[in-house]
């Protein structure tokens, strides 16, 4: 059989995917389809940073991604995936940094034209591998739009938005107290920085009146900028210290006068009311001074040591400058006592070390217009919808207590900050291009943050600022946006105000969130715990269908999932089953061809019944993937091709396939050919790889799996009462083989079987389909009427619309039969409660489709019919004992 020989005996994924991808690429299958007619649909990728290799949140996110642009390609939607990277400034120099630092090396040593030479280096290596990384989980982008975030056209999508809101005031340049990272030397965002929970302590000191005439008591968690205090302050409504506003303090160990102040920022009721002022080390400080016309001493470098004017400290690291301070302060006599206790200490998020706040000159963005402006438009027709909407929750919040956000990185990678300065006069100058005799200017140093960039990724990577960019004008705003709940800050938030801003349009219609990817026990993936999973080596093992089908079913929208290998295990045996199943089918479809596929002819109840269920399958999984539901979409194929297809219609298609009727057997060849192939159609954007491979087996038409149309209702091939006959067939089936399996008797030991009929359409459908009962019951006698009398030991059970009795003679314990029955009462008990509760819901009846509310009630009769039964055959066994 030559279509047998295709496939091989078991599923082996390397040799599927082996490839596969580069003749999608070959045959550009992944480009958008330039038939303007088909309504345009869009994704950008969350452009990953050029920082190392893909991890498993990755494959996740992309994974997700490529499931939504696959349908919709099936579809018949004009598909555009936009592929890039971002260049991840502080991230990727401190990488490079790092492996410079194993040469000893720094960047200075270089300097920064052959840095940013080297950064390029980097990059390019490290995004060639991530391609590949796509390639191997399958993602059909298309690389001809690819960009980068330091690409001209973004870099010059990037200096407009810059000089446009500076021009418009939403951009300006301030000395404000920022988190700064003295291991990289650089300011942070707020959401830059990670709050841990670490051992401090509380230091109590006492600071002496000028006249001599007391001191007065403050505690601080960080002694060490104390040395740059410039007052005290205290509650202007405190009666303990009234006396003392106006008066001086001698700062300790410094002998420097400063004043007491009185500030509505100080809490009578915490600790003395006493606090130190320190506006150039703490941002609340830093508002207090500005109230009170306060110097601003800084006594910090920005690699966190001490500076000159920290006195006898200069040179001295923070952290053993606090424990010299403490140390002077103890001999001095004004350290009061030390108060162990645990706090939240930020930290930076790129090189884990303690933030420290700091006085500096640094560029932000004024927030309050834009915020107000993202916050309004979700209350139109414009607004970006979350998916799970809780999450709007998250970004509303974000939104409605966000302050300005310093724009400025002291980086040498990144984009330039498009401002210069006169070198005589001082003078700034912001614009496009560096200004005329530029020999007299200087570019500020400073990079602008990466999120600042990345904000503007939806449209910038479209070809805007040039509005009458063809992809501009057609592929955005994007559609959906796939990213994780830990980026809604980050990135999202930014993107939506951006986009408002400068385009007037939402740049995404929803957004999907996900959760995070953890190990078995619950844990988040880090290096730290040694926990981490390389998504290239699970495929490396099980295949990339096998990882995709885990993701995209592993939770539903908005939760973490837990890797295990159990359920890549699963993963692999379901996806074995499907190829075990389709060889079934291609062994008795040889020589079948396309043409020869015709549905017209007369089925078995079977076949319609598949054919219904085929129907009922796509319907449903069409629906879920809408709602971005893959997880029960997933579910809902799953038990179709498990259950309904191959543990049910295959071994019933056997009767015709193994018999002598040509005819039919063409019938069954092309029902197995037609589910087979939409299944494949309907699985193909979550497996793509091995469902192309099947595909080109069996009998098709067209090019490519990947530009197939997607599978559609055919309301014509559905028949309620084909549904209907199987259920009752099914359970008498799945009834006989478990009286069977109680008394320990094999399937081929024959037996006599009894069945009872409630009803003349039940009888004649068994009649008709008694092959199917002979196969799969393996009677010896079979008796089908509705005056079957019950034999008094017998096994039973109670099916819609039958009895069924096994007089399995001297194999029955009455009283074990008693037991067996009554657990059935049991759940029966329970369904007729569930369903009498459902329907004594006034707000179920009220608003369910009538349609669901009749399925309900037929439920309850059946239910109520079956406990009748099943209690009388009860009592007759009793009777008997």
């Amino acid at each position: 059989m030559a279509d047998e020989l295709k496939m091989a005996t078991k599923y082996q994924p390397k040799e599927v995917e082996a490839g596969r991808y580069e003749k999608w690429l070959e045959k550009d299958l992944f480009k958008p389809s330039g038939d303007k007619t088909k309504q345009p649909y869009s994704i950008v990728i969350p452009p990953p940073n050029v920082t190392g290799k893909l991890h498993l949140g990755h494959a996740w996110d992309t994974a997700l991604q490529d499931i939504i642009i696959r349908q919709k390609r099936m579809q018949g939607y004009d598909t555009l995936w936009l592929p890039g990277m971002d260049h991840a400034g502080i991230a990727t120099q401190a990488k490079v940094e790092e492996k410079l630092a194993e040469k000893g090396i720094s960047r200075y040593d270089l300097g920064r034209e052959k840095f940013i030479e080297t950064v390029w280096d980097w990059k390019e290596e490290y995004a060639e591998v991530i391609r590949q990384q796509w390639a191997k989980v399958g993602i059909s982008v298309d690389y001809s739009r690819e960009r980068f975030t330091l690409d001209d056209g973004l870099s010059e999508a990037v200096k407009k938005v810059f000089v446009t809101m500076y021009e418009k005031k939403l951009i300006y340049r301030g000395e404000y107290i920022i988190n700064w990272d003295p291991k990289a030397k650089t300011a942070l965002s707020d959401i830059e920085v990670i709050h841990k929970d670490v051992e401090g302590a509380f230091y109590h000191m006492s600071y002496p009146l000028s006249d001599g005439s007391g001191v007065v008591e403050i505690a601080t968690t960080r002694p060490e900028t104390m040395l740059g205090d410039t007052a005290i302050a205290v509650h202007p409504e405190d009666e303990r210290y009234q006396q003392l506003i106006g008066k001086t303090v001698l700062l300790p160990l410094m002998n420097r006068e400063i004043p007491i102040v009185a500030d509505e920022y100080v809490e009578k009721d915490f600790g003395t009311g006493v606090v130190k002022i320190t506006p150039a080390h703490d941002p609340n400080d830093f508002e207090v001074g500005n109230r009170h016309d306060l110097p601003r001493v800084n006594v910090m470098h920005e690699d966190g040591t001490m500076n000159e004017l920290a006195g006898k400290y200069a040179g001295m690291d923070r952290f053993a400058a606090r424990k010299a301070v403490v140390k002077d302060l103890e001999a001095e006599g004004h350290l009061i006592k030390i108060e162990k206790m645990v706090h939240s200490v930020g930290h930076s998020e790129r090189t884990g070390v303690v933030v420290e706040p700091r006085l500096s000159t640094q560029w932000f963005v004024k927030m309050e217009s834009l915020a107000k402006e993202a916050i309004d438009n979700q209350e139109t027709d414009n607004k970006v919808s979350f998916v799970p909407d809780r999450f709007e929750n998250t970004y509303m919040r974000w939104m409605e207590n966000v302050h300005d956000w310093v724009i400025s990185r002291q980086l040498w990678w990144g984009h330039r900050i498009p401002a210069w300065y006169h070198k005589t006069t001082g003078e700034l100058y912001v614009g496009m291009e560096a200004p005329e005799n530029s020999e007299d200017w200087v570019q500020d140093p400073d990079v602008l943050d990466t999120w600042f960039s990345s904000a503007l990724w939806p449209f910038s990577t479209m070809g805007w600022p040039d509005e009458e960019a063809e992809d501009f004008k057609r592929y955005f705003p994007t559609d959906t946006l796939v990213t994780g709940y830990d980026i809604i800050f980050f990135w999202v938030s930014r993107m939506i105000f951006q986009s408002l801003e400068f385009t007037g349009k939402r740049p995404f219609k929803n957004v999907l969130i996900h959760g995070l990817i953890r190990d078995e026990e619950g844990r988040k993936m880090s290096k730290s715990l040694g926990n981490g999973i390389d998504p290239m080596d699970v495929i490396d093992q099980y295949g990339a269908d096998a990882l995709r089908w885990f993701l995209s079913n592993g939770s539903s929208p908005g939760q973490d999932v837990r890797f295990s290998y159990d359920k890549m295990d699963a993963a692999w045996n379901f996806i074995n089953k499907i190829w075990n199943a389709s060889r079934f089918a291609l062994m008795n479809m040889e020589n079948f061809t396309v043409e020869q596929i015709d549905l017209t002819g007369e089925k078995t109840v079977a076949d319609r019944w598949i054919l219904t269920k085929l129907n009922e399958t796509i319907q449903k999984v069409t629906d879920t993937s809408e709602r971005f539901e893959f997880g029960e979409a997933g579910r809902i194929l799953y038990h179709f091709i498990w259950d309904d297809f191959c543990d049910w219609y295959i071994e019933m298609s056997k009767e015709v396939l193994f018999g002598e009727n040509e005819t039919a057997k063409q019938t069954t060849r092309s029902i197995l050919a037609h589910v087979l192939d939409q299944t494949l159609r309907l699985l193909h954007p979550i497996m793509p790889f091995v469902t192309e491979e099947i595909w080109e087996n069996i009998p098709h038409e067209g090019e490519s799996l990947v530009i197939a149309d997607y599978p559609v209702v055919r309301p014509e091939l559905s028949d309620e009462a084909a549904t209907k006959g199987m259920d009752i067939l099914m359970e008498l089936i799945r009834s006989v083989r478990n009286i069977r399996s109680e008394v320990n008797t094999p399937l081929s030991k024959p037996i006599e079987l009894m069945i009872k009929t409630n009803d003349e359409t039940a009888e004649q459908f068994l009649k008709e389909n008694v092959s199917y009962i002979e196969r799969f019951c393996n009677p010896e006698v079979l008796t089908i009427s509705s005056n079957v009398e019950a034999p008094e030991t017998a096994m039973s059970a109670v099916i819609t619309g039958a009895e069924i009795y096994l007089p399995l003679a001297g194999l029955i314990n009455l009283e074990e039969e008693i037991a067996r029955l009554e657990k059935e009462l049991v759940k029966w008990d329970k369904e007729v409660k569930r369903v009498k509760g459902k329907l004594s819901n006034a707000k179920f009846v009220d608003n369910a489709p009538e349609a669901v509310v009749a399925a309900e009630k037929t439920k309850e009769a059946e239910y109520l019919e079956k406990h009748a039964i099943v209690s009388e055959r009860i009592g007759v066994l009793k009777a008997q004992l």
